[in-house]
């Protein structure tokens, strides 16, 4: 029984509390808002620059989706919304509802301007 405890929690903590990865990401902001049911988080999403695609002649847009840590950080990106953003993340196994929406964090911004 200890055992499976011990599993259950080492399991939990790799899913949802283990720092995967953790990267910068750059492009323009599509937009930042909060939102949510019984969780209100700050979401988010950086449109890159790229035209590779799998299939030849199929111009295909990147788009990173992400929540923000911090509300000091939303209200930076909610009011420059269309400015390019250089962003540091951290990555997640999973989701936890209070963190936000989705695997990405973004923890700070690296610098922003208008082009």
């Amino acid at each position: 029984m200890v055992l499976l405890v011990l599993g259950l929690i080492a399991f939990i903590y790799f899913k949802f509390f283990f720092v995967f990865g953790d990267g910068v990401k750059s492009g323009h902001l599509n937009y930042a808002v909060k939102k949510g049911n019984i969780f209100k988080t700050y979401e988010g999403k950086l449109i890159q620059e790229g035209y590779r695609s799998k299939t030849a002649g199929v111009i295909q847009s990147y788009e990173f989706e992400f929540s923000v840590k911090s509300k000091r950080i939303y209200d930076i990106l909610s009011t420059n919304s269309g400015k390019l953003f250089d962003l540091h993340y951290k990555e997640y196994h999973g989701a936890v509802p209070w963190r936000g929406n989705t695997r990405y964090i973004v923890d700070s911004i690296i610098s922003m301007r208008n082009e």
